[in-house]
């Protein structure tokens, strides 16, 4: 094969995991909002510098714009060079990507060939990954068999599919991959969302590792987890799967949740502010308690009142309308939140793949 190669993506994903280095040479901010799952990012163009050419091109025309841009890129490879790869045996493979597979990165790919790596060019670039990721997500669900863990806020369902994951079952977290728990408290603290994009790609990149041949554990999640939204067609088929319903004390509930929710605890008026979504379901007067709760540091009594009064009703009505095998739910019953209940009711799931 001659160097650097331009490849589609289609030809690529069977050698994806195969490459020393995936390098997206797009501009930080391209980056962030999503990228090839294992990406480094070596900009050839950053944010100011992308502006500042595209502003010549319209201002200027394509002559002006181009000759910039070439020193600038000329510049930023030369950094990459005596940084990143500075390092890099002779048979080093990366592969690199840009926009749309154009001048960035083809910029990139020629230089890392011409030194004597075996440069590989995604053909259409992000685009091209991204059409594949969105067309994969309307089929990759219905090849897997799903196991839905189901139960009332509290019960442990993150928990148990945490222990799952760690016993070697396959777990698809959506909730790790959204960065919140899914409920109006469901923020976490320092832990900012991930775009769409971003979301989508961390579950086809999930999807196309796990074995068809063995169960996918998966909560019972909403169609949205905080802003982001699952797929509608994974949504459908975790919804028409089998499901376990997991149960615990109410008093076991409160201490798993003051536990997972301790940032709360320790800030009750972030709490409050949280709390405020739930004016027009429950009133002011409610409210005006809760907050009164929080502040006084009532934490315990708080919990299990917004269980019994919000949370419960809320997931009875949700789970029973969206969730059609629930009514012939596997019981799952926890005699408490220690290490070793999970382990066993996670063990006990397993044998029955």
């Amino acid at each position: 094969m001659k160097y650097p190669a331009l490849l589609p993506f289609d030809d690529l994903l069977p050698q994806l995991d195969q490459f020393d280095t995936i390098i997206d040479a797009r501009s930080e901010g391209e980056f962030a909002e999503d990228h090839i799952p294992g990406a480094i990012n070596c900009p050839v163009l950053n944010n100011e510098e992308r502006a500042r050419v595209g502003t010549l091109y319209k201002q200027v025309g394509s002559f002006e714009a181009k000759r910039v841009g070439a020193a600038i890129v000329a510049r930023n490879i030369s950094s990459h060079l005596e940084t990143h790869f500075a390092d890099k045996p002779r048979d080093w493979k990366p592969l690199v990507y840009c926009w749309r597979g154009g001048n960035r990165s083809g910029s990139m790919a020629h230089i890392l060939a011409k030194i004597g790596w075996p440069a590989i060019q995604l053909d259409g670039g992000y685009k091209e990954y991204r059409r594949h990721v969105v067309a994969a997500l309307e089929v990759m669900p219905r090849q897997f068999d799903f196991r839905v863990i189901a139960g009332p806020t509290g019960s442990g369902k993150s928990e148990l599919l945490r222990t799952l994951e760690q016993e070697g079952a396959q777990v698809l977290d959506l909730e790790k991959m959204a960065s919140h728990r899914g409920s109006v408290l469901g923020s976490i603290p320092s832990q900012p969302q991930p775009t769409q994009k971003s979301f989508e790609s961390a579950i086809w990149h999930a999807l196309r590792r796990f074995d068809p041949a063995r169960p996918i554990f998966v909560e019972s999640e909403s169609k949205k987890v905080g802003s982001v939204r699952v797929p509608e067609a994974l949504m459908e088929c975790i919804r028409a799967s089998p499901c376990i319903a997991v149960s615990l004390s109410m008093t076991d509930r409160v201490a798993l949740l003051m536990r997972e929710y301790v940032h709360f605890v320790a800030d009750p008026d972030a709490l409050n502010r949280q709390l405020d979504c739930l004016l027009p379901l429950h009133g002011r007067d409610n409210l005006q308690r809760w907050h009164e709760m929080a502040k006084s540091g009532a934490m315990q009594p708080l919990v299990e009142e917004l269980l019994v009064r919000h949370y419960d009703p809320a997931y009875l009505r949700s789970i029973s309308r969206n969730f059609a095998r629930y009514t012939e739910a596997r019981d799952i019953s926890l005699p408490d939140i220690s290490p070793k209940s999970f382990v066993a009711a996670a063990r006990e799931l397993m044998t029955q793949e």
